[in-house]
């Protein structure tokens, strides 16, 4: 072993207790309590980077360069929706809430997703009206929390998902911290000022997928069967979800994966507790071909995407689109190294940052503090969140014709090889060189 940070002065560190795992250990020991943080799972798991194009050039036969069309426009919610979504490109903002966020970062995730045409989410804590004012396409979500829940906001939203599970905590429930409890969040929330406040992980009013049957019914009620209702579960047991979802009515439903982002649970949920965004896809797409629902029912995948071979990838396994939190984030500003030296004062540094329940981001995109949160210009922070998200289209236009494909969703497992055989399995798709896929017989 050679790594200086492994070996030092002839002695080895264990990898079993290395020094992050002993610091741990002595933080638990001190303060009695388990560690709280934002982001998502920071694990290396087998994740997009470990598949690969097979780009077209003698048996394939490309598309030219920008000359030739490829289509990125999407549907969502054709299955029962009276006014489905469309969207200009299949990548979707996933839901972030606000107290989570700062108002002008949900007003800029609105301005970023209606300058492409694409649709951004509430989040746990109701509707804004910086959010929906800005927003062109708004999916309102329905959590198990019910915070800010008011069946007029739900009557204004273009699709309502009913979240039922979270890639970074399934099973699991949110945090918002008492210092991120302001005046304004506390009365969207009908909480107490400054209280500490941790989200439900289940719904009230049902136990099951035959509740769940009648909770949707409500919901088309509710806004006379106009609008798409998406379900959305955190990727663990996602074959039989997907089928359960499909079964109880969902136009669309949203799978997240472990990479998932959140603003604030437990470390030992976010590493520990779900599957692979990589994993998921392929049982969801099962899922819904054995029932002859696949492209009826549309699955938008999140957890991890970050440029636009991971969207390309994403829909040559099967989704109809993706949706982006972390990586939106980023592009708002979220641990700029223009903050580093404030991220210190604070013990973190740029590129690290992770605290989002402290509400001391000083990008002002994480806080409630108003003067933090002055640092983010909506109108600016939407221009940077629209420029990145025509690059994540552009490159998987790019990788779409380099694989003769004159529409996104014409990409299929046949594009794709693996490089690790831990890859191949959970994507189904062959290593890279041979025909082998396995667990598959050949």
């Amino acid at each position: 072993m050679t790594d200086d940070n492994k070996v030092k002065d002839g002695l080895r560190e264990s990898a079993t207790f290395d020094r992050l795992t002993m610091n741990e250990i002595r933080r638990a020991a001190e303060t009695g309590i388990y560690d709280i943080r934002g982001f998502g799972a920071k694990r290396k798991v087998p994740h997009f980077d470990d598949l690969l194009f097979l780009g077209a050039s003698m048996s394939r036969y490309p598309l030219e360069g920008y000359r030739e069309a490829c289509n990125t426009k999407v549907t969502l919610g054709t299955r029962f929706a009276k006014k489905p979504i469309e969207i200009d490109t299949p990548v979707t903002i996933a839901g972030m809430s606000f107290g989570a966020l700062s108002a002008n970062a949900k007003e800029a995730l609105g301005r970023g997703a209606s300058a492409v045409g694409t649709s951004t989410t509430t989040g746990d804590g109701g509707m804004t009206p910086e959010e929906r004012g800005q927003s062109s396409k708004l999916v309102y979500q329905y959590l198990p929390s019910r915070y800010g829940m008011n069946p007029d906001d739900l009557r204004k939203a273009d699709a309502i998902e009913l979240v039922l599970g979270q890639g970074a905590k399934p099973g699991g429930g949110g945090m918002l911290l008492g210092q991120k409890i302001t005046d304004r969040v506390a009365k969207m929330r009908t909480l107490p000022k400054g209280v500490d406040q941790r989200s439900a992980c289940r719904h009230p009013d049902w136990s099951g997928p035959d509740d769940l049957v009648i909770k949707i019914q409500e919901l088309r009620e509710i806004t006379d069967w106009q609008v798409p209702i998406y379900i959305k579960i955190g990727a663990t047991r996602t074959y039989y979800d997907t089928k359960l979802a499909v079964k109880a009515g969902a136009d669309v439903i949203v799978v997240d994966g472990m990479q998932g982002g959140t603003a604030a649970t437990q470390e030992v949920f976010i590493e520990h507790v779900g599957i692979p965004t990589l994993a998921a896809i392929p049982q969801a797409v099962k899922a819904l071909q054995e029932m002859g629902m696949h492209r009826k029912v549309q699955l938008i995948v999140s957890g991890g995407i970050r440029n636009g071979a991971d969207v390309a990838k994403c829909m040559a396994l099967g989704a109809d689109a993706v949706a982006i939190g972390t990586a939106a984030l980023i592009a708002l500003g979220c641990n700029d190294p223009k903050y580093d030296e404030e991220f210190k004062k604070i013990g973190s540094a740029a590129g690290f940052y992770d605290d989002y329940h402290e509400g001391k981001d000083p990008a002002g995109i994480s806080t409630q503090d108003p003067e933090l949160s002055k640092r983010l210009d909506p109108v600016e922070g939407g221009r940077r969140l629209a420029n990145y998200l025509r690059v994540l289209t552009l490159e998987a236009q790019t990788l779409a014709r380099a694989c003769g494909k004159n529409d996104l969703r014409n990409l299929e497992p046949e594009d794709l090889v693996a490089l690790t055989v831990e890859s191949a399995a959970m994507a189904g798709v062959p290593l890279a060189g041979t025909s082998w896929i396995p667990g598959q017989k050949f």
